[in-house]
């Protein structure tokens, strides 16, 4: 692993800081219970981590998470990736498995499919 590349951990941190910011908005806005009492307050708190994490990665390149953990989603170039791709990295990485199966540069699918890479700054 080279100094750029970030480790699972730092990912994983930063995944659980973005949740929890989505469960306490979740929560203040709409009156869900944590944990959620059913699936339709599952359903709020995982549209607004969509929500939020697509659109500071699309226009950012950082959510709060990863601005914390000091990562940054990027696309060949460098720069962030714009709200359509990072919308569907977004949707990609709630269903986990994406996310879990990562390449050899430790790229996970939604990442491929969102033409994007994780690297520390």
């Amino acid at each position: 692993m080279n100094d750029t590349e970030p480790s699972l951990g730092r990912r994983l941190a930063a995944l659980f800081i973005d949740w929890v910011i989505a469960a306490m908005a979740a929560a203040l806005f709409f009156g869900v219970r944590y944990p959620p009492e059913n699936i339709p307050q599952n359903l709020v708190i995982t549209a607004i981590f969509v929500g939020q994490v697509a659109i500071l990665t699309g226009l950012l390149g950082v959510s709060i998470g990863k601005r914390i953990m000091k990562l940054r989603v990027e696309n060949p170039a460098g720069r962030p990736i714009g709200v359509p791709r990072a919308l569907l990295r977004s949707l990609l990485l709630t269903l986990i498995i994406p996310a879990l199966v990562m390449t050899d540069d430790k790229r996970g699918l939604h990442d491929l499919a969102a033409g994007s890479r994780v690297v520390r700054f």
